[in-house]
C-alpha cells in the first residue's frame, strides 16, 4: 500500500508520523509486520527514524489515539519528544483545532498544549516508584539501585512514566560509556521489559545534562520521558529543584515537578518533510 507521511523531530529525536485517521490500518496488533517497520526505520534503506508514530482515532474519551514502534519493531507506552511532535502534527495535518489536545495511549491519557511560541508543554502523569509498576525485579521501593553484572556494579534511580527508566550519575556526560554501559543495562535481569538508561550530570541545582540510550533505539538525541526521570530521580535524592533545563545533545527542554500530580515537559517539534512510500502490510 502507497502511505503519506510525514518526518519530524523533537530536538533531534526524529519521528516518521502517519496518520491513520484519513489513510486506513489496522487498529489493533502491529499496523505493519515488523520486518517492515524495522525496513522503514533503517537510514539506508528506509526512511530511517527513532520511532514511528501513529495516530488512530481514539477509542473513548480523548481526542486521538498515539501508538510508539521503535526501529527494531517493538511498541512502547510513551515518548515524549514524540508527543509534543504529535501535537504539533494533528494540527498542521487539520485534524482539530484544539490548543489543548487529549490523546490515549497504551499508558493511559495524556494532554499536550500548544503554546503561542510554537513549544509544546506536555503533562506526561506522575511518576511511578513501586518496582513492580516501573516496572522491575527488587525487594523494596528504594531512591536508588544497585544493578550487578559480572565484575561490574552501577548505583541508579528507577521510575516509571508510561515506559521504564533508569538514570544514573556521572561526571561529565561528553566521556560517559553510554555505549558499553547503556546496551548492558538496557537488558538488565531486573528490568522485564527492558529499559531506558540515562547518564545524567548535575550543572547545578536547576540544570543537568543528560545522555539517553533508549530501548529498542540506542542513542538517540533527545529523549522527552528520560529527560523527565532524570529531573525526578535528582529531585527524589534531594539534588535538583522543582524547574530543571534538561540539555540533551540535541537542544534543551524544561522539565517542571511539583512532587504531586504530573510532570510538566516543555520543548520543541518540528516538520523536515512530508512524503508517500511502498509499505508492505503482510
Amino acid at each position: 500500500m502507497n502511505l503519506r507521511f510525514t518526518k519530524m523531530h523533537g530536538l533531534g529525536n526524529d519521528f516518521m508520523v502517519i496518520d491513520g485517521i484519513s489513510q486506513s490500518l489496522p487498529e489493533d496488533g502491529l499496523p505493519f509486520p515488523a520486518d517492515e517497520i524495522r525496513r522503514l526505520g533503517s537510514r539506508h534503506f528506509g526512511v530511517g527514524f527513532d520511532q514511528m508514530l501513529i495516530v488512530q482515532p481514539a477509542r473513548g474519551d480523548a481526542d486521538f489515539r498515539y501508538r510508539i514502534l521503535n526501529a527494531d519493531g517493538s511498541e512502547v507506552s510513551q515518548c515524549g519528544n514524540g508527543a509534543r511532535c504529535f501535537a504539533r502534527f494533528v494540527r498542521e495535518q487539520g485534524l482539530t483545532d484544539k490548543q489543548s489536545i487529549r490523546v490515549e495511549t497504551a499508558a493511559g491519557q495524556m494532554t499536550l498544549n500548544l503554546t503561542e511560541d510554537d513549544q509544546v508543554t506536555v503533562d506526561m502523569g506522575a511518576p511511578l516508584w513501586a518496582p513492580e509498576q516501573i516496572p522491575m525485579t527488587a525487594k523494596a521501593e528504594s531512591d536508588s539501585y544497585f544493578l550487578v553484572s559480572g565484575s561490574q556494579a552501577w548505583e541508579v534511580g528507577a521510575v516509571g512514566l508510561g515506559n521504564p527508566h533508569c538514570t544514573l550519575l556521572v561526571e561529565n556526560v561528553d566521556t560517559a560509556p553510554v555505549e558499553t554501559t547503556g546496551p548492558m543495562l538496557e537488558s538488565h535481569e531486573q528490568f522485564p521489559e527492558r529499559v531506558n538508561v540515562g547518564f545524567m550530570q548535575i550543572v547545578s541545582r536547576g540544570e543537568i545534562r543528560l545522555r539517553v540510550y533508549e530501548r529498542g533505539a540506542g542513542e538517540t538525541l533527545a529523549c522527552g520521558s528520560g529527560a523527565c526521570a532524570a529531573v525526578v530521580i535528582g529531585q527524589r535524592r534531594g539534588w535538583l529543584d522543582e524547574q530543571v533545563t534538561v540539555h540533551l545533545p540535541g537542544g534543551s527542554l524544561q522539565i517542571e515537578y511539583a512532587g504531586t500530580g504530573g510532570i510538566r515537559m516543555t520543548g520543541p517539534a518540528s516538520r523536515v518533510y512530508d512524503g508517500s512510500i511502498e509499505i508492505k502490510t503482510d
